[in-house]
């Protein structure tokens, strides 16, 4: 590692025998079996194949098997940061001493799964698609504003390209060693990666029954010599959140559903299957109320701030996560999270002080809009079909009610929730937001800046976004960290996307699966390739 003008500059390389697979392969040396399928399920349906173009988890999952990273979150680490980033269909990475060049050197030998040869045409074509700079359009772009700080990308023959940045971001490379940065194939329109998965993955896609199955085999021209042990991956698809679990005390599959499980159910079906090991983490996805700022009477800040002091986020960790989630604002919250606002810390926050004395001024301001208990606003508090959802949205009607907000409940399919928010098609709902990597680059130019695409409420601060540049380009990591918990506070204050939880969850697997390791952020750890079974 070198140092200059302030500036690390990091280089890593492989050597001629292989260090990724002796990275790959520290777990268990000597012990791995090849063959057999694994067995997990899935939520719903992905809403497409596509995860570039996708918002939710329940693409990214299914789909990860298939694709590759040009570098990656080692997947034996369940703690991510900067230093566990190892390459992929990169072999070494390397910035330039003023920060503002990040070069790969690429793999030789990769191909697609359709045979054709991957080069450093596919990584320019995937990332100038995604910011925005080709002729080439996706349906849907949540990520793009990831990538607002690359001017350029340039290749230098088939195995070397460089991000040109306009300033300094070192959070670009965690950016792009998250499961929602996969490289996707330049010879396919991206139309159609939709509704195909064509990737360099481990694992192809052969089989999406809709509503059934998604059922994987391995790639034997994987690029890792040895790599998957698993002979294929099968990912039953059940909608219901008890059946799932059922299923796994039934060991009918292998590995619960990412996060799946709260304290209740752990505690049941850990009596009921005492061999079955679970995994308590944090998911780095948080509970939260949209006010869509765009449509009356949230277009007033009143309102939204009101909406906001109504919800009392104690009776929400109480009673939906039995006590077991943290309060927060828009990072994820120690111990989980580096960047968060410790819970002391937001006792002054509007929101998170004493439920009487927010309540008391909700109804003062919605007075102030012209709304009060002999005439409550009417809405509809949309949301999305699954009990993940549901359960704390119903709550959250209640809580509105104490403050003149009347809303009945709209629930949303699954697959169509995201293009509705999308669209701003409502006026106040109750979302999850997950947020790739435990980095304040992406969740606030995703979710915070003006017009991007993620930012479903609308909000809008210029002021604030200057900020969201200095912490950015913010070398010093306790400087920086004094800027994202200022930037947070303010985004509460103005009720840009009121926080309500951060949930903490289970994730159950049998201890015959061998290699599965439940990382602290449920986007970047399913690759699969270092799985087996001991059975």
């Amino acid at each position: 590692m070198i140092r200059r003008s302030g500036v690390v500059k990091k280089i890593v390389t492989l050597s001629a025998v292989g260090l990724v697979l002796s990275i790959f392969g520290a777990m268990e040396v000597l012990a791995e079996k090849q063959g057999g399928i694994l067995r997990t399920t899935h939520r719903g349906n992905p809403p497409s194949l596509s995860i570039h173009q996708e918002a939710t988890i329940d693409t990214n999952y299914p789909v990860m098997p298939a694709y590759n990273n040009l570098v990656l979150f080692d997947p034996f680490k369940k703690v991510e940061s900067m230093d566990t980033i190892i390459p992929e269909l990169a072999e070494s990475w390397a910035w330039s001493g003023d920060g503002k060049k990040l070069t790969f050197r690429l793999r030789r030998g990769v191909r697609w799964h359709d045979g054709k040869p991957f080069s450093s045409l596919d990584v320019k074509d995937t990332f100038d698609i995604v910011r925005g700079a080709s002729s080439k359009r996706i349906k849907l772009n949540p990520r793009k504003l990831w990538y607002f700080n690359v001017e350029n990308i340039t290749t230098n023959g088939d195995y070397e390209v460089t991000f040109h940045l306009k300033r300094p971001q070192p959070s670009l490379l965690s950016m792009l060693a998250s499961g929602y940065s996969p490289v996707h194939p330049a010879h396919i329109p991206p139309d159609e990666l939709r509704t195909k998965a064509v990737g360099t993955g481990p694992f192809k896609l052969v089989k999406f029954d809709q509503d059934q199955r998604m059922v994987y085999e391995r790639n034997k021209d994987y690029f890792i010599k040895g790599r998957p042990y698993l002979d294929g991956i099968v990912i039953s698809i059940i909608r219901s959140h008890s059946t799932r679990q059922a299923a796994v005390v039934a060991n009918q599959v292998d590995v619960s559903w990412i996060y799946d499980i709260d304290h209740n159910a752990f505690q049941t079906m850990k009596s009921q299957a005492p061999n079955l090991v679970f995994v308590e983490a944090s998911q780095n996805v948080t509970s939260n109320l949209l006010v869509n700022s765009k449509k009356p009477p949230f277009d007033n800040p009143k309102a939204r701030l009101a909406a906001s002091l109504a919800i009392d986020r104690d009776a929400v960790i109480k009673s939906i996560f039995q006590g077991r989630a943290l309060k927060g604002g828009a990072m994820l919250p120690p111990p989980w999270g580096v960047w968060g606002i410790p819970e002391k810390d937001l006792k002054d926050v509007p929101g998170y002080g004493e439920m009487g004395k927010n309540r008391e001024e909700a109804r003062k301001l919605m007075r102030e809009v012209g709304y009060g208990p002999n005439n409550p606003l009417k809405v509809k508090l949309s949301t999305r079909s699954i009990s993940d959802y549901v359960d704390i949205a119903v709550l959250v009607l209640a809580h509105l009610k104490e403050v003149y907000i009347d809303a009945t409940l709209e629930q949303v399919e699954t697959g169509n929730w995201h293009a509705k928010v999308a669209r701003r098609d409502y006026q106040i709902a109750l979302n999850l937001t997950g947020v790739g990597i435990d980095d304040p680059d992406a969740n606030f130019y995703e979710n915070y800046t003006c017009g991007s695409q993620r930012n479903y409420s609308d909000y809008c601060n210029p002021e604030l976004e200057k900020l969201f540049d200095q912490q950015s380009a913010e070398m010093d990591f306790k400087k920086r960290l004094k800027l994202v918990h200022q930037i947070d506070i303010q985004l509460q204050k103005d009720g840009a996307r009121p926080i309500l939880a951060h949930a903490v969850l289970y994730t159950a697997f049998y201890p015959y699966v061998k290699n599965f390791i439940v990382h602290y952020n449920l986007y970047n750890a399913w690759r699969m390739q270092e799985v087996w079974l001991d059975k």
